[in-house]
């Protein structure tokens, strides 16, 4: 493939198999989030404190691994091509699922969890490959479909791998890789190159380890700004996965049944959002205008997620903080268009590194700050003291994404008259 595919009718077919590709990606991820823990906790014995920590390890090394490989499978792909980089990926992680299904002991569980980490930073390559084929004002409504398949394997995978997990904890696994792997098949068949020769830019350690792929964003002032909102973003949602089973346990005596009605309907609500509105409010507000209300309603949101007495009232939260799915594509649309075609690959893979950064130091943040406030010890009962503090994140994202993105007025220069 000489050119990008830019025509309307390729470009559809491509974003297809992307949206097809991130979509069962996702939803084999979410295949195992219900029966990963039973495992952890079976290999210690039925010890379910020491299995806690042990998962804590698993989700820190899983982020630690995307922020240390997501620039360099980045760099790959600008070196490569999107093609190879995608296929590999998806061969890998169903290798991987197999090795999970087939674990003796928890070494080779954490051994999964270490290739899974790296082979999950290709999300960042299938971004990269979407900036090929899409134009500029097109992108971030591209990047919502992006979203919207998150949002439906994130509602379909957890429901699925729960149903397959109570006939066998591994089950859930093999499903998963028969999914990696034929989308890999797939793709293999049916998905085209976006990155022709000459637009590629030679591999280099420099550009691909992360300090080097986060040296890029300072490239450019308005991109280290919308880059620090992006970081905010990550750090902040975080919270969600970090405290809210613990959260609506502890407040609202919620059960698994309803944890789990309750993940569905936001990601039902999340999938109107990214697979509906985000391209007609871009097409008619512009990414600016859209960002700052997508995260406008997240800080919303997470104060109406904090100060819920009740669990219904905390069910009205739920539309409103589905609007925040509006920062994702928008950020996305405007920080494509501030690096060269050669570059997406990069761009991406330093965006994931940021994720990963978040991964890393929010799980404990937001714990902590959930343990203190339903600390007996204190005069305070503060249950939802992790969603404020997410809140107060957004707040100062706001600000951040207001004053990085605000029109620069030009300077008028003065013609110099010549003196006599």
């Amino acid at each position: 493939m000489s050119e990008p595919t830019t025509s309307a009718t390729p470009r559809r077919a491509a974003l297809i198999f992307i949206f097809i590709t991130i979509l069962l990606d996702i939803l084999a991820m979410g295949m195992i989030i219900p029966v990963l823990p039973k495992l952890v906790v079976n290999f210690m014995g039925g010890d379910a404190g020491r299995g806690a920590e042990i998962l804590g390890v698993f989700s820190t090394t899983w982020a630690l691994m995307q922020f240390i490989f997501s620039p360099v499978i980045g760099a790959l792909s600008d070196r490569f091509g999107r093609r190879k980089v995608i296929l590999l990926s998806n061969f890998g992680l169903g290798v991987d699922y197999i090795l999970m299904a087939l674990a003796p002991t928890l070494g080779w569980l954490f051994a999964g969890r270490v290739i899974s980490g790296i082979t999950a930073a290709s999300i960042s390559t299938a971004s990269a490959y979407i900036a090929d084929v899409t134009p500029p004002e097109k992108r971030a409504g591209s990047y919502g479909l992006l979203g919207a398949a998150f949002g439906i394997g994130f509602v379909v995978g957890p429901a699925l791998g729960g149903a397959l997990g109570q006939m066998n904890p591994h089950l859930p696994f093999w499903v998963a890789a028969g999914l990696s792997l034929l989308n890999a098949m797939y793709g293999l068949f049916v998905l085209p190159e976006s990155l022709p020769p000459e637009r590629r830019k030679p591999f280099q350690w420099r550009r691909a380890n992360p300090m080097g792929a986060l040296a890029m964003l300072r490239s450019k002032p308005e991109l280290l700004g919308l880059a620090s909102v992006h970081f905010l973003y990550n750090l902040s949602h975080v919270a969600l996965p970090s405290v809210f089973v613990l959260y609506g346990s502890y407040r609202y005596g919620w059960d698994e049944r309803a944890v789990g009605l309750t993940l569905a309907c936001s990601g039902l609500f999340s999938l109107i959002v990214q697979g509906g509105l985000v391209r007609p409010l871009v097409a008619r507000l512009g990414e600016r205008r859209t960002l700052l209300m997508g995260l406008s309603f997240g800080a919303v949101g997470f104060a109406v997620y904090a100060l819920a007495s009740t669990g219904a009232l905390f069910w009205i939260g739920i539309p409103v903080m589905s609007l925040w799915g509006l920062f994702g594509p928008s950020s996305q649309g405007l920080m494509s268009r501030r690096v060269d075609p050669s570059e997406q690959g990069q761009l991406q893979g330093a965006l994931s590194s940021l994720m990963g950064i978040a991964g890393m130091i929010g799980p404990a943040l937001f714990t902590q700050s959930f343990a203190l406030g339903i600390d007996p010890e204190r005069n305070w009962n503060m249950p939802g003291a992790p969603f404020l503090l997410a809140a107060l994140l957004l707040v100062f994202a706001v600000l951040l994404a207001w004053r990085v993105t605000s029109p620069r007025p030009e300077i008028a220069v003065t013609p110099t008259v010549p003196t006599a």
